[in-house]
């Protein structure tokens, strides 16, 4: 994070999201905030935490969990090899947690209250030096906060064109287009809703690549089918 949790003006969790009742995930830093603001304890640690490091998952009574009974306790069943970064630590839980994870140099490397849904873990599940770490982070959301994953590439695109075709109607679409990667999804994506009501421009400035304004053109007309005039 930023900044220690006990320095003065560190950033905090402020109190309406707690007062929301929605599921909290803290991570890294927003696990000491967390502990912080529920009355747990953050303290410097004595050796800084950085890099790959392997967890042991823990039941309610400080126990380690074997391999086999992983499946107790779903948002942290598919990791063990974790990415850590960070110098301070929690050395006392809030009110109402309890230890899920431990590492060699964190005692609590993922802790949660169960009944509030609130999770804390102290590495980064949603970098890929995290093995499986996204599916921690999809479990949260999908099966914690019951989320429909509805929002997806295709949703985006279908509700991007019905849009687009409110708005145009009947009337023409004059796109500039540069080749680059913005203004080709953005023609591709008009394109879709509306086909040849789109017309394309191209600035060829001198400046392009060899060849590069014979690419776009072929790719705007041959790949995409747009209409294109080239300045």
């Amino acid at each position: 994070g930023p900044k220690s949790v006990y320095e003065e003006n560190a950033p905090f969790i402020q109190n309406f999201i707690f007062d929301s009742g929605l599921p909290i995930l803290g991570i890294c830093y927003g696990m000491q905030a967390l502990t912080h603001a529920l009355g747990g304890k953050v303290n410097p640690s004595s050796e800084r935490e950085y890099g790959f490091a392997e967890i042991e998952l823990i039941n309610g009574r400080g126990e380690v969990i074997s391999p086999e009974g992983r499946k107790t306790l779903p948002l942290l069943s598919s990791l063990s090899t974790v990415w850590m970064s960070h110098g301070d630590k929690v050395t006392q839980l809030p009110q109402g947690f309890i230890s899920l994870a431990k590492s060699e140099n964190s005692p609590y490397a993922a802790m949660g209250n169960l009944e509030k849904k609130y999770f804390g873990v102290q590495f980064h599940p949603e970098v890929h030096h995290t093995k499986n770490g996204i599916a921690l982070i999809k479990h949260f959301v999908v099966d914690i906060c019951n989320v429909n994953p509805s929002w997806t590439p295709n949703s985006i695109i279908d509700e991007s064109v019905k849009k687009i075709r409110q708005q145009v109607g009947d009337n023409k679409v004059l796109a500039a287009v540069s080749g680059g990667v913005d203004s080709s999804v953005a023609a591709a994506l008009v394109h879709k809703a509306i086909g040849d009501q789109l017309i394309c421009m191209f600035v060829d400035t001198g400046l392009l690549r060899h060849n590069e304004g014979a690419e776009v053109a072929s790719a705007f007309r041959d790949g995409l089918g747009a209409e294109l005039i080239t300045i």
